[in-house]
């Protein structure tokens, strides 16, 4: 077995014994070359060993995990966080699909982690998930401003939230339609998007549709009734959700 040359940032040593133990007796795939406190000697570490994943403490004295991603050259190799609970956080780590572990850890859900991210550095994708991370780590007041990671049958795509027009129901898979750009088939239902983006003034509107309210243009009188969005696409309001969509839009547009 190939090992997954790895390095633990924690300015906890409980933290940093507790996680070496759980990944020697749970993940013999991984190697861990150093175990570092600081974001500083992590730094360095990095630098000298070049590992190929990270387990990364979010919260620390001085200089925070995001200080350390942000002094880096390049991210070449794949970042497992591992962070206390934090609402936005998690919302910025699904649109984005970097990986992440909450304190304590659970066995399985590292080994889930593991595995993932053993796959990522194979595919050698790592990177720009986590500079779209960072991305929505700073935007964290304009949802619409976010990027999303959309995960296709090649890999994924990096796209801007307020490009994605609507999402429409594609089996067990989902197809975007953006305002200048292909539409893109994620390899993910529809009802997880629906959730992923709730908090990003996007409301499902028909068993196969999740428009974005920014694209909304006109409603349509009728049983359920339709919009017309901004790329002048006419998309129907189901009987049951037209109540939803009147207080979503009357919550947006203020009136």
């Amino acid at each position: 077995m190939k090992k997954v040359l790895t390095i633990l940032v924690d300015d906890e040593p409980r933290g940093l014994t507790s996680l070496q133990s759980l990944l020697q007796m749970n993940c013999p795939e991984v190697e861990i070359v150093s175990l570092c406190g600081s974001a500083a000697e992590a730094k360095e570490k990095i630098d000298t060993l070049q590992p190929q994943l990270v387990f990364l403490d979010i919260a620390m004295p001085g200089k925070t995990g995001f200080d350390l991603l942000g002094e880096l050259p390049e991210i070449n190799f794949e970042i497992i966080f591992v962070t206390a609970y934090n609402d936005y956080m998690l919302q910025a780590f699904h649109f984005s699909a970097v990986d992440y572990l909450l304190k304590p850890v659970d066995d399985e859900l590292l080994m889930e982690a593991v595995k993932r991210a053993a796959k990522k550095i194979e595919e050698k994708t790592g990177g720009q998930h986590i500079e779209t991370f960072l991305h929505n780590i700073g935007h964290k007041k304009g949802s619409q401003k976010m990027k999303l990671c959309i995960p296709s049958l090649k890999g994924f795509q990096v796209i801007n939230i307020h490009d994605i027009i609507y999402c429409e129901a594609n089996g067990n898979y989902t197809n975007f339609h953006f305002t200048h750009h292909p539409v893109i088939c994620a390899s993910k239902p529809i009802h997880e998007y629906e959730e992923l983006l709730a908090d990003c003034n996007f409301v499902r509107i028909h068993k196969s549709f999740v428009v974005n309210l920014e694209h909304v243009k006109e409603y349509i009188r009728g049983e359920g009734g339709s919009v017309i969005l901004s790329n002048t696409h006419q998309v129907e309001v189901s009987r049951r959700k037209k109540d939803i969509l009147m207080t979503r839009m009357k919550e947006y547009y203020k009136f």
